[in-house]
């Protein structure tokens, strides 16, 4: 199993000018420079699979094979309970051809109608893939509720309408470094480092 050292340079393969943000935060004091695949002007390849970690597959094995050097994606989605796990890895299409986010809130607080189970999760897969198209994934949760209406004004996604377990405050209403330290993305983050950053 390879892992990546010290001064390594990786690929993030998303063109989300907000995950890149992140990522190139939580690497910061590992010595990993992250770089983004719309800086590469790398194309997207087209999110086939139905589970996060086959998109995130997909995304990485990509990124690599077209940038020669090893690349992470990240496949995320909100899941909500009431609606069997949905929107799942359509998270993102739930904002319709603009992505409006106003948009994909909108419409899992209409779908859940009048239910009294408001449990819901962000699931994060990261997949670090090689040139060589060698690939190791790992997967993170957070868990918690939905509200409505939207609160907060940080974050993105669907953070507006989402309270984590043992928390009052939705993502959106929480400063950056303190949903980093509880999202889903860390979570995941800190098994990918364990296994798959030397220490």
């Amino acid at each position: 199993m390879k892992r990546l050292k010290p001064g390594s340079k990786i690929v993030l393969a998303s063109h989300n000018s907000g995950k890149l943000r992140e990522f190139s935060m939580l690497f910061a004091d590992k010595d990993i420079q992250v770089i983004s695949a719309a800086e590469l002007k790398l194309p997207e390849p087209e999110e086939t699979e139905n589970t996060f970690v086959g998109n995130a597959t997909i995304k990485a094995k990509a990124a690599a094979a077209a940038s020669g050097l090893p690349a992470l994606a990240d496949d995320s989605g909100f899941c909500v309970e009431a609606l069997s796990g949905q929107p799942g890895v359509y998270s993102a299409r739930w904002g319709g051809p603009t992505k409006d986010m106003n948009v994909a809130m909108q419409r899992v607080h209409t779908e859940m109608g009048n239910t009294d189970n408001y449990s819901a999760s962000f699931i994060a897969a990261l997949c670090l893939a090689w040139p060589d198209g060698e690939t190791q994934s790992v997967v993170g949760e957070c868990h918690g509720q939905t509200v409505w209406p939207p609160r907060g004004e940080h974050g993105h996604g669907y953070d507006p309408i989402f309270v984590p377990d043992g928390e009052t405050r939705t993502f959106a209403e929480m400063p950056e470094h303190e949903k980093n330290k509880m999202s889903h993305r860390a979570k995941a983050l800190e098994l990918f480092m364990k296994e798959c950053v030397e220490k």
